[in-house]
């Protein structure tokens, strides 16, 4: 077996122990501003929901999750469709997500507040040039009760 195939069988295996009880609020971002989050992307040839559970920083209302996994398919699944789902210390949330990576960096735009921007712009563009790749998702209107 090679060893991307062994990376991705270990990373299924810990995502699948490890994603309902992130879902239900376990480790997420409460008294310090770093957790556990579960993200949902759509599958950008599938269709279908893909989650993954990261770690996220809470910053001004947005989420930032990172990864130096290069082939991570979160990120192409959020660059393809930007429109997200996730779970934060057990309350379900829909998002868009700003993916930012070597060879992409989107114009970010003004709702963001301005910590998040500042840090998208300068701070995480200099990870992504090292190969790192980071999402801001910024929150979505609430859902209607």
């Amino acid at each position: 077996m090679d060893f991307r195939a062994a990376e991705r069988d270990f990373f299924r295996a810990l995502n699948a122990f490890v994603e309902p009880a992130v879902r239900a609020g376990l480790g997420g971002p409460c008294l310090i501003p770093c957790g556990l989050i579960v993200l949902e992307t759509t599958g950008r040839r599938s269709g279908l929901p893909r989650r993954t559970p990261l770690l996220a920083s809470l910053i001004d209302r947005c989420l930032v999750v990172a990864t130096v996994r290069p082939h991570s398919h979160w990120v192409r699944n959020a660059r393809a469709n930007p429109s997200v789902r996730y779970w934060l210390n057990g309350r379900e949330h829909r998002g868009r997500a700003h993916v930012i990576t070597a060879d992409a960096r989107p114009a970010l735009p003004e709702t963001l507040p301005q910590l998040v921007r500042v840090l998208a712009e300068n701070l995480l563009a200099r990870y992504a040039a090292l190969g790192w790749s980071f999402a801001v998702i910024e929150p979505g209107p609430p859902e209607p009760a």
